[in-house]
């Protein structure tokens, strides 16, 4: 009986062990046929692949002024600070919007802030404010003329920019030459490798304008507080825009 049990558990073992190897061999061979599918599927690595860039730059004359006008008061009471900054708020948009021209002269009001100035020892000693008033547009001539006649404010920043029509349009001819560019370089390369011509595979196109904003403007400042009745001197420049071009492309024989 007990060489018996001792057959039966001995053939237990030997099937159970059958069992797993057969097991192990079954997640084997489907592993190694999930990797050979996946092998297959994995596209093999482009051959005869370049990375270009090309860049293009115009310098356009800037066809946009800013004029930023500010005031500030300050007194003991906050309400009245803030009726002053209004007052004169209200009367240089009176005198301003009579320039006004869609395109040509555009007016709208600026920052307006209300802070305290707080004593060495606590509390508040006075209330500080400002506003601000911006002319804006192509008739740079009308904007000239109209800085001497706002009144209660003066001068805080001018610059020159670029207006959207006019940035739309360089944009649209410089990001052309970039591609242009571009395309002759790819070539070019790939004639130098031997090769007859080229498929673009990828490609980023990205424009710019380092135009700066309105600058700050002491002496224009200090000149219409001693004058009030002469015209802010301005003159445009120029801007630089630039395209770049960047990708890759295949070459073909």
């Amino acid at each position: 009986m007990k060489n018996f049990c001792t057959d039966l558990r001995r053939s237990n073992t030997s099937r159970s062990n059958t069992n797993q190897t057969g097991t192990r061999t079954a997640v084997g061979s489907a592993l190694l046929l999930l990797s050979l599918a996946a092998a297959a599927d994995t596209p093999a690595p482009p051959q005869n692949v370049i990375s270009l860039a090309a860049t293009a730059t115009l310098d356009v004359p800037q066809d946009w002024l800013t004029v930023v006008f500010s005031t500030t008061r300050e007194g003991a009471d906050a309400g009245v600070v803030q009726g002053q900054l209004k007052q004169l708020l209200d009367a240089a948009l009176v005198e301003a919007r009579k320039a006004a021209r869609p395109g040509q002269v555009e007016v709208r009001t600026g920052s307006f802030s209300l802070q305290p100035r707080y004593a060495p020892k606590g509390g508040i000693a006075a209330w500080q404010g400002s506003t601000e008033l911006i002319v804006e547009g192509r008739d740079t001539q009308a904007i000239a003329q109209l800085t001497a006649r706002v009144p209660g404010m003066t001068i805080s920043r001018v610059g020159f920019s670029l207006s959207r029509e006019a940035r739309q349009k360089v944009e649209g001819e410089v990001t052309a030459q970039a591609i242009e560019q571009f395309r002759a370089r790819a070539m070019t390369v790939s004639r130098q490798f031997g090769f007859t011509g080229y498929t673009v595979r990828e490609v980023n196109v990205a424009t710019d304008n380092p135009d700066g904003g309105p600058r700050p403007m002491m002496r224009a400042q200090a000149s219409l507080a001693m004058a009030d009745e002469m015209a802010l001197p301005v003159e445009a420049g120029k801007t630089s825009v630039n395209a770049t071009v960047n990708g890759s492309v295949q070459m073909l024989k």
